[in-house]
């Protein structure tokens, strides 16, 4: 089985390029997004975490105007935001910088929409936030994706964000508190929601694997997306970095977490890796793994393969239960 690469709606950064910083730089930005393409996934969502405004304006022009070339018309995929309406409290907001949170307002996200030059095509927003559900329509009017995370969402939260519009869990069982309530908590309310897809880091750091189990078993292969959450650590050797506004450790296992705090700062991984560990627990078939790295993640995009390139190509060895990228 070949097919045209993977889809990723979260990339936070690569190769030494965090598309959040302050400093990035037009041909820095253009040159992580080859490399991503060369790494097996054929397109992708940049994904800027929660910034000062400044820091939005400036980098989602960046962004926006590498977009507008040729070269990758059939790559990126229009921007994610993930913040800045999330959850203020520790463990839910994860590595956002809680000075720079803010509370849903549809008057702010016009305002990135324009800086971002109607580009911004998914945001994840926590769905308990007063003023969320009026959010998530503004956003849907403007053609976004809403997908809900970094929060302390209840059951009811998700089900009312669901009839305002929202599509989908961001990274449903990360960024969250280490202890949460045992019944009441934003895992098992998104694992009851069937309506809204879930998205998963399947790196074999950010989720052990019986919860991966448990997230495809009740899911299904037709309500998960898998995504890299890659940051700019993706690609380089084990070593101690700096990333999405942390002091953070790549060990040799390839985790990447908080020197600080011990929590996870996002991913060293490609989509190529999160797919492989995923395809080594024999959960799915190999159409089923193609859907949720490739059709899915286009579907939450409100796309079809034929927006994409056909390059680079990545096949699925059956033999081996892997995939491989094809020189």
């Amino acid at each position: 089985m070949v097919f045209p690469g993977f889809v990723d709606l979260q990339v936070n950064g690569f190769a030494g390029v965090d598309f959040s910083a302050p400093t990035l730089d037009t041909e820095a930005f253009a040159g992580a997004c080859r490399a991503i393409r060369q790494s097996g996934t054929a397109a992708f969502m940049p994904t800027l975490i929660t910034s000062p405004a400044e820091v939005y304006q400036r980098n989602l022009g960046v962004i926006a105007g590498v977009m507008k070339r040729p070269e990758f018309e059939d790559c990126l995929l229009g921007i994610h935001l993930e913040g800045p309406f999330i959850s203020p409290m520790e463990g839910a907001r994860g590595a956002h910088n809680p000075d720079w949170i803010e509370e849903p307002s549809a008057d702010y996200l016009r305002q990135l929409q324009a800086w971002g030059g109607g580009n911004i095509r998914m945001m994840t927003i926590a769905a308990e936030l007063e003023g969320a559900a009026e959010l998530t329509r503004c956003a849907v009017e403007a053609g976004i994706t809403i997908s809900l995370g970094h929060q302390l969402a209840t059951g009811d939260d998700l089900e009312r964000l669901g009839a305002s519009g929202a599509k989908a869990l961001t990274h449903l069982g990360n960024a969250l508190p280490a202890m949460l309530q045992r019944h009441e908590n934003p895992i098992w309310a998104g694992l009851a929601n069937d309506g809204l897809f879930a998205t998963i880091i399947t790196d074999g750091h950010h989720l052990p694997d019986d919860l991966i189990k448990v997230l495809v078993r009740v899911k299904g292969p037709r309500r998960l997306a898998v995504v890299s959450d890659a940051t700019a650590i993706a690609s380089l050797p084990p070593g101690r970095y700096q990333t999405l506004g942390n002091e953070v450790v790549l060990d040799e296992r390839g985790k990447l977490y908080s020197s600080e705090t011990g929590y996870l700062v996002g991913s060293s991984a490609t989509m190529l890796d999160c797919m492989n560990h995923l395809a080594s627990l024999e959960l799915l078939s190999s159409e089923d793994l193609v859907g949720v790295g490739l059709d899915n993640p286009l579907k939450l995009a409100g796309l079809r393969r034929e927006a994409i390139a056909d390059k680079p190509r990545v096949e699925y060895v059956r033999s081996a239960n892997r995939f491989r990228l094809i020189p």
